[in-house]
C-alpha cells in the first residue's frame, strides 16, 4: 500500500466532473490496490472521507470511515465505506449547518449547509449494489465526498464566507466553550 499525493485546492482536477468507473475494472488488481491506497491515505491525514480527484484520480470513487475520530469525537461510527459510481437522492429539504473542513484545503475550516437525510446507490468495491439511507453526519460526509466527484468543494456550498477560519482561529475564536 501507498500513501497518495493530496491534490490542493487550485489544481485542475479538483473542478472537474469525475469520469465514471468502467464496471470491468473494479476487480481489477490495480483498481483495488488503489482502493486500498485511497484508504491508507485517507487514514494518514485523519481524514474521514477521500474522493479519488483528491489524489489526481478522475473517477467516480470515495471512501469513508468514521471511527473514534479525534476531529469528530462526538460522530456516530461510520463502517468503511467505498462508494463508486455513486448516485446521491436527498429525501427531504432539510439542511443543517455545520463546520467543515478538506483534505484538499488544509488548515481552513467553515459552515456549509447540508442535507440532513438523503439515499445512496452505488457500487462497492466488490462491484456489488449498494443502497441506503445515511442522516445527520454520515449524510454530511457523503454529501462533501461526492461534491468532490461533481468538482465541488465545501466552500462552493458555503452561503457566506463570513465563517472561512484558518483552524486554529476557528478553534480559538469560533467553537470556544
Amino acid at each position: 500500500m501507498a500513501i497518495l499525493k493530496v491534490t490542493r485546492l487550485g489544481h485542475p482536477v479538483l473542478r472537474q466532473v469525475a469520469q465514471l468507473v468502467p464496471v470491468h475494472s473494479i476487480l481489477q488488481p490495480e483498481f483495488q490496490q488503489f482502493i486500498d491506497d485511497m484508504i491508507e491515505t485517507m487514514h494518514e491525514y485523519e481524514g474521514v472521507g477521500l474522493a479519488a480527484p483528491q489524489v489526481h484520480v478522475s473517477q467516480q470513487v470515495a471512501v469513508l470511515e468514521v471511527s473514534k475520530h479525534p476531529r469528530y469525537p462526538d460522530a456516530p461510527s461510520v463502517p468503511l465505506t467505498v462508494l463508486i459510481n455513486p448516485k446521491v437522492t436527498m429525501l427531504s429539504e432539510e439542511k443543517v449547518d455545520g463546520w467543515e473542513g478538506c483534505l484538499s484545503i488544509p488548515d481552513l475550516r467553515g459552515v456549509a449547509p447540508r442535507y440532513r437525510e438523503l439515499r445512496v446507490e452505488a457500487l462497492d468495491r466488490q462491484g456489488q449494489p449498494l443502497d441506503f439511507v445515511a442522516r445527520d453526519f454520515h449524510a454530511r460526509v457523503i454529501q462533501h465526498e461526492y461534491d468532490h466527484l461533481q468538482g465541488k468543494v465545501y466552500m462552493d456550498r458555503m452561503p457566506s464566507l463570513e465563517t472561512l477560519a484558518h483552524l486554529l482561529e476557528g478553534q480559538r475564536y469560533w467553537l470556544k466553550d
